[in-house]
This record gives C-alpha cells, sequence and structure tokens, in this order.
C-alpha cells in the first residue's frame, strides 16, 4: 500500500501510571493510534507481574513515582528482560539512564508523547530520530 502507515518496531505498550485519568487518556489516546496496550497498572507490582509474563512488549511508559515504589525499579526489571522503557513522569531521574530510553517530562500533550515514541522506534530501527518533542530527553546509550 502506498499511502499505508509505515511499519513501526513499537507495537505492544506496557503502561505503568497511577493516577487513574493520565492511564485512561494514555491507554485510550495510543490505541486510537494503532498501539497494542498489553495491559494498564498503577503498582510496581502488578508491572513485574506483566513483564515475568509471557506478554509481548516492545515498551514501557513507566512514571518514576508510584505508589508502592519506584518506577525506576520496573525500568531495572524491563532493561534486564530487554524491554525498552520511556520515563514519563513531573521528574526525570538521571540515575537511571543506563535503563531507559528516554524521559518524557509531565506535563506533556500526547501529540509529545507519540512523538518520544516515535523517536525511540527511529533509534530501533537504525534511523536518525525525528524531531523529538520539549520537555523529552533520549539516552542513546541504553537504546544500542
Amino acid at each position: 500500500m502506498l499511502f499505508g502507515k509505515k511499519k513501526r518496531r513499537i507495537n505492544h505498550l506496557l503502561i505503568v501510571e497511577d493516577e487513574p485519568l493520565v492511564a485512561f487518556d494514555t491507554e485510550h489516546f495510543l490505541t486510537e493510534e494503532g498501539f497494542e496496550i498489553a495491559a494498564t497498572v498503577n503498582t510496581v507490582a502488578e508491572a513485574l507481574a506483566h513483564l515475568g509474563s509471557a506478554t509481548m512488549i516492545d515498551l514501557v511508559l513507566v512514571d518514576v513515582a508510584l505508589a508502592d515504589g519506584s518506577g525506576i525499579a520496573v525500568a531495572e526489571a524491563a532493561h534486564a528482560r530487554g524491554v525498552r522503557v520511556l520515563f514519563v513522569t513531573g521528574g526525570c531521574p538521571d540515575d537511571a539512564r543506563g535503563v531507559a530510553a528516554g524521559c518524557l517530562a509531565k506535563p506533556y500533550a500526547q501529540r509529545d508523547l507519540l512523538q518520544a515514541i516515535g523517536v525511540v522506534d527511529d533509534v530501533l530501527r537504525g534511523r536518525k530520530p525525528r524531531r523529538a518533542p520539549g520537555g523529552f530527553n533520549l539516552f542513546l546509550e541504553a537504546t544500542a
């Protein structure tokens, strides 16, 4: 198909967000954009359970401050399994650069989230990353 959507490397997402409205909006928006949501969870424990299952996950979107612990623990577990992580949080953790593909600072527009995922996808596909949205930091060493 000549004008079809280009094929992405990132298709299956795990959303880890403890703010219910943000979680709902993110899941709805990304589903409408053609992503498959493996799960939307609000705790570190639930995220770790999904990462330990056979569920297909290409990218984890995780907030750092969760009710039962730190999203950094989720990122470390995902990284150990070869799953990429994008922090979506109010304060990007510099000490977690080795376990995440990048960080998008809250608050962000939905189009910025889509663009940030696209940048990570570009890097994973070996392409020059498209223009990054404001408030986004790409951690190249974690995507190699």
